[in-house]
């Protein structure tokens, strides 16, 4: 074994690391929730069942699932620094894609996009959470994780209504009634016109992610870091650790629960646009910037109360009961009246310049999911990895291939949505899924395998 040290950063270095990975997890929030937007635009641009716009999910969150395990040996060969710039050039490649996607309305040409912006994210994240650790004291890690968080969920506040604004505006004649009283060629042509706004945006992202992988090439972060690695270990090698560490009974627990967390993470934010659609809302595509913000508020309790006042798994089985709450309100509360959500925040449009749209009881349920949602993710992790000794690597890569959850659940609620049952009902696949994370926050995690690890 050897271990790659580095030395105690500077302030100054400190503060640029530390901006310099803030803003990469503003990237990775941004990308991510574009695709609440994004489904909406391509169901009209494309001519897709919601069935068929919710692919874009799977499109993108079956990348991590692909590349969990070969991100680890990229950054072995190449160096953490270097991996995030690969990354960042193979999203901007990603977003390219969308170039000739958008020119020729191939929908599975965007689906190819999106599977090269989430294998681009997917080396990202791998290369970027240690640095959280090794930029800044050990003792302060759990901090700076918070504040990741908060960077990149206040990007998903933001990026729906950027992507809204510039490619979702003047609906009214793209909708199916409107599109009905053209002749094919007129509808067509129209569509194209559609289809071509997304170019503009998806070049500057484009642009940006490359220029940005320049300043990281050339920034002060370390291609090394302070982690033990095996100089021997192959990925035949890691392979072999698979079976073993499938029978760590609470790792394979936590695999779930991430897999389930991360479905409904999804379904409340970039789903919940299918569900408003639904309803005929003319914000559905902005809805996701409102379950992102309740995740924010999620995350500033979180670095307000943990640990001081209450732990973290104890957040993690209150996170699971409020979901589970969240959830049976979204599934029975009423599509039309907008009681609930006026009577908090309605004097907010009596402030000049505001002017929030008064979402009916249900949606404003699932947007609460955004604080249940907010504090799984770091609670999860701990428990899962808890006492694995050599198996640590090994199941942490398992837990990142979780994110599938997000690539497999959302269509199954749009393609149950589609049926007899409707939106609104198919909501209730959430449920047992809340029951099941408050079962791991309790009593799951805490079953021990009948050897030793």
């Amino acid at each position: 074994m050897e271990t790659r040290s580095t030395s105690a950063p500077s302030r100054k270095n400190y503060i640029m690391s530390l901006s310099i990975i803030g803003t990469l997890f503003f990237i990775f929030g941004f990308v991510t929730w574009l695709n609440g937007s994004l489904m909406p635009f391509l169901q009209t641009a494309c001519e897709l069942t919601p069935f068929q716009a919710s692919l874009v999910t799977l499109a993108f969150y079956i990348a991590y699932f692909v590349m969990a395990l070969p991100s680890s040996f990229v950054l072995k060969k190449i160096g953490y620094k270097n991996g995030v710039f690969v990354g960042l050039l193979v999203m901007s490649l990603g977003a390219l894609v969308f170039i000739p996607a958008a020119y020729s309305r191939q929908f599975g040409v965007f689906l190819a996009g999106l599977f090269v912006l989430g294998t681009g994210l997917a080396l990202l994240q791998t290369a970027t959470n240690p640095f959280i650790t090794i930029i800044g004291p050990r003792e302060s890690a759990a901090k700076r994780m918070a504040i990741m968080g908060i960077c990149n969920k206040m990007a998903g506040v933001f990026s729906p209504l950027v992507l809204t604004a510039l490619i979702l505006h003047g609906m009214d004649k793209f909708s199916e009634s409107s599109l009905a009283q053209l002749t094919f060629d007129q509808k067509e042509v129209l569509l194209d016109q559609l289809a071509s706004r997304i170019v503009g945006p998806y070049t500057a992202m484009a642009l940006l992610l490359a220029f940005f992988a320049l300043l990281v090439r050339f920034s002060s972060l370390p291609n090394e870091i302070d982690i033990e690695e095996d100089d021997h270990e192959t990925l035949k090698g890691f392979m072999k650790q698979i079976p073993d560490a499938l029978k760590i009974r609470h790792l394979v627990m936590g695999i779930i629960t991430l897999f389930v967390y991360v479905g409904v993470e999804v379904m409340a934010g970039d789903s919940l646009t299918q569900f408003g659609r639904s309803l005929h809302l003319a914000y559905a595509p902005k809805l996701t910037a409102f379950t992102m913000a309740f995740m924010v508020f999620g995350y500033i309790l979180g670095i307000i109360l943990i640990p001081k006042v209450i732990s973290q798994s104890k957040a993690l089985v209150i996170s699971a009961i409020l979901g589970a709450l969240f959830a049976l309100g979204a599934a029975n509360a009423s599509v039309v009246d907008n009681n609930l959500f006026s009577s908090i925040f309605g004097w907010l449009n009596k402030l000049p310049g505001f002017n929030i749209p008064m979402i009916p009881n249900a949606v404003f349920f699932v947007t609460l999911l955004g604080w249940a949602n907010a504090l799984m993710w770091p609670a999860i992790w701990p428990l899962a990895l808890n006492n694995l000794g050599k198996y640590t690597k090994i199941g942490s890569a398992m837990l990142i291939m979780g994110i599938a959850g997000g690539a497999l659940i959302p269509p199954t609620y749009a393609k149950l949505g589609q049926s007899s049952i409707g939106f609104q009902h198919a909501l209730w696949i959430m449920v047992p899924i809340y029951l099941f994370i408050i079962y791991y926050a309790t009593i799951g995690h805490k079953i021990k395998n009948k050897g030793s690890v």
